[in-house]
């Protein structure tokens, strides 16, 4: 889709072309839901604002509903230093503004600090976040940079005002390029602008979810139903960086290549358990497993609560799972022979499992036997 060249972001229509709901078909089904219900508690919030208001100014010492009331303890989940309802009103009537100023921070310094991709400066890696945001209608180009990672691996997108930025980590750009596997690096950077194309970044979104970080599990839930949804915009740009980013993410970038994504893929399954369930509750971040299922099975949306089912393993588990009993846990001999009898794969297999055809994407995880049948239940 070309996007109009004259076309400015609008206050309520979003940065793309297609509104403010995006693009519905690579949005998760649970995020709207979920940042609908942030904003309730943040009504709730400011509602109880504006009483605190009126009760602090408007209501003799001795009078306001909040007196005698045990606040410092009714509050304590908040990451506040006290429990002064004064100096909580001030912090909500400030909020706004605080985030405005952060973001602002934000962006100068990556201006001031980073290496700006352009037509003549890592070109490869502007060239992606240009196709990237006319795929995905984007009225505007965003400013693209990268900044020294020193050994962290990560990619972020922000806004300040009407205008959106990604950040590259140069850590994980020498994925790209003419490194190793420049489709990670792609999926990386559409994933990114996926974030400025579903509204992630803008001011009112931010405002929005705020509040709901002090909730124990909804915040969380709420980053992670927007980290599917940025993968899915991802995915939809380099369905082949799969492996590649999913290496990355979980081996690094001199390891990753090594990293099998099935096998990672299939301990979505396998590992089951409530301590593994409160980990990724916790998470802002799709847990790494649960994250290589759904973006290896694209015919389920990704988890956000509970792990995916146990028939979406794809491949029997050569080892037992963490959860399993110990009786089942083999001795170093049983190892040794399991070790022995997997055939010798290349030192870089780019997420490949061992007797998996990629010939063709249309054929990805197709089991490369003499007649190429597919295993019942696969795509």
């Amino acid at each position: 889709m070309t996007t109009s060249t004259t076309s400015r972001p609008a206050l309520l229509a979003g940065a793309t072309v297609h509104g403010l709901a995006g693009l519905k078909r690579l949005r998760h089904r649970c995020e709207i839901p979920l940042v609908v219900l942030a904003g309730a508690i943040l009504a709730v919030g400011y509602a109880l604002w504006i009483v605190a208001i009126v009760q602090l100014f408007a209501v003799e010492p001795g009078d306001r509903l909040f007196d005698g009331l045990p606040l410092a303890r009714l509050l304590s989940f908040l990451p506040l230093p006290t429990g002064d309802p004064t100096l909580i009103v001030v912090i909500l009537g400030f909020a706004p503004l605080a985030i405005a100023v952060v973001r602002a921070v934000i962006y100068a310094k990556v201006r001031v600090g980073g290496v700006r991709m352009s037509p003549t400066q890592f070109p490869e890696g502007y060239r992606m976040v240009v196709e990237a945001a006319e795929r995905f209608g984007m009225r505007k180009v965003p400013d693209a940079y990268v900044v020294l990672g020193n050994g962290v691996v990560n990619a972020y997108a922000s806004g300040h005002g009407y205008r959106r930025f990604v950040v590259v980590h140069s850590d994980a750009f020498e994925v790209g390029g003419g490194a190793r596997d420049p489709e990670a690096l792609r999926f990386v950077i559409g994933h990114e602008v996926g974030h400025l194309a579903a509204g992630h970044v803008s001011f009112f979104r931010i405002l929005f979810i705020s509040l709901a970080y002090v909730v124990p599990v909804l915040g969380p839930a709420v980053s992670r139903a927007q980290e599917y949804t940025a993968d899915n915009h991802g995915y939809d740009c380099a369905p082949d960086g799969v492996a590649g980013v999913m290496g990355l993410l979980s081996g690094g970038k001199y390891l990753g290549a090594q990293v099998n994504l099935h096998a990672l893929a299939d301990r979505a399954a396998t590992e089951r358990g409530l301590w593994l369930h409160v980990a990724n509750w916790m998470s802002t971040h799709p847990v790494h497993t649960w994250r290589a299922s759904a973006l290896r099975d694209r015919s389920r949306p990704g988890r956000l609560m509970v792990a995916p089912p146990r028939d979406s393993a794809w491949f029997a588990p050569s080892q037992p799972a963490g959860g399993d009993p110990s009786a089942a846990w083999g001795t170093p001999a049983e190892a040794l022979r399991r070790l022995d009898a997997v055939p010798a794969a290349r030192e870089e297999q780019f997420g490949r499992y061992p007797g998996v055809s990629y010939d063709e994407p249309a054929d990805a995880f197709r089991l490369a036997d003499p007649d190429g049948a597919i295993p019942e239940g696969r795509p």
